[in-house]
């Protein structure tokens, strides 16, 4: 059975979540991070020496990176599924906004988040919120547009792209709703996705 290592309000961990529930794989979990700590002992580093989250153990193999670690799911199980195209193209599509979450949307959406929902009404810096809300419509705003006429963001069909993304989409959506509810093709996308049994399972409340 399949070890996954992280508590399951990173962002991060729920799309793991997400992906092993969209092709049925069973898996323990294990809390490890944030308030539940383990990642800076040494079995945990001696498996991840970011000691961050997630990691996930396959039968002996250890594997970290939520990016590579879903890809390597989809490889390995979901051959029937449309997760991970076999066309070369549309897989790279797939890839494509996969990457441009992790390095350009979520610099400024981490701003908002953690200061919205990690620090106190005491300690939060709304100049970081201000300037990360600035940045993310912008960025939303490309979905958004790139969405026009598509199911998914591949196209028609649901693919390993549509999983980060709809994890902080719905963050931008709920800590951000004045930006967001202009963007009607992002909240049709997302309303799809909300449609989907394994969002329910995997995406628990911001915390």
């Amino acid at each position: 059975m399949l070890r996954i290592l992280g508590r399951n309000t990173s962002s991060n961990v729920m799309k793991v979540l997400w992906v092993c529930d969209e092709l049925g794989i069973e898996y323990s979990r294990e809390d490890v991070g944030g308030k539940f700590g383990k990642n800076d002992q040494p079995d945990y580093l001696g498996m991840n020496p970011n000691g961050l989250v997630p990691t996930v153990v396959d039968d002996g193999f250890v594997l970290w990176e939520s990016n590579v670690i879903i890809r390597y799911l989809a490889c390995k199980y979901g051959h029937e599924t449309t997760l991970w195209p076999d066309d070369l193209r549309a897989r790279a599509d797939a890839d494509r906004w996969m990457e441009w979450l992790s390095t350009t949307v979520n610099p400024p959406m981490f701003l908002i988040f953690r200061n919205l929902v990690r620090e106190s009404e005491e300690t939060r810096n709304m100049q970081e919120v201000a300037l990360g809300t600035e940045k993310a419509t912008h960025l939303w705003k490309i979905l958004d547009k790139h969405l026009v006429n598509k199911e998914f963001v591949s196209g028609s069909q649901f693919t390993l792209g549509d999983v980060p993304l709809g994890v902080h989409a719905r963050r931008w959506i709920e800590l951000r709703p004045e930006q967001a509810n202009s963007m009607h093709n992002l909240l049709s996308w997302f309303d799809r996705l909300k449609k989907r049994p394994a969002y329910h399972h995997c995406l628990i409340p911001l915390q």
